[in-house]
């Protein structure tokens, strides 16, 4: 059988949802919740169309994060100024509190997937990821899809 690529990538992802699940019920954030936070920290104050279109999630799936984020205190929402329609979004004191805790579990997991590998084989599977990931941001996959 030949290997898969995306049946390697898909068990990851199982796994590191299982692992960040566990790693953050402490701090009452699930592995659903965290990209939006992980966005956050790094540009404050989105709306939360920015949230969908940057998470390539849909906006229901959006709003619920942000919901469930907001009934944690993690985060705000309030009317963009400029559009009455949207919403900005932005951290709290809480959030900002525990930036530091939610980055040691995220170095933790990637300590334990590489334990034992090389740094040059450690490079070269983040250029090749991020390659990939390149690849696939840039392209029509359902055109991709129908042509293959």
């Amino acid at each position: 059988m030949k290997k898969s690529i995306g049946r390697l990538v898909s068990i990851l992802y199982r796994k590191n949802q299982i692992y960040l699940n566990a790693a953050l019920k402490p701090l009452d954030i699930t592995a659903a919740e965290l990209p939006i936070l992980l966005h956050l920290y790094n540009f404050n104050h989105v709306s939360q169309e920015e949230l969908s279109t940057y998470l390539m999630i849909d906006k229901a799936a959006t709003a619920r994060g942000v919901q469930s984020l907001i009934k944690k205190g993690y985060i705000k929402k309030e009317k963009d100024p400029n559009d009455r329609r949207a919403y900005q979004v932005y951290l709290t004191e809480s959030a900002i509190a525990i930036k530091h805790k939610i980055y040691e579990k995220l170095d933790a997991w990637t300590q334990y997937l590489t334990e034992g590998l090389d740094d040059r084989s450690v490079a070269i599977m983040f250029d090749v990821l991020d390659a990939m990931v390149r690849k696939v941001e840039a392209t029509d996959l359902k055109e991709i899809g129908r042509t293959i």
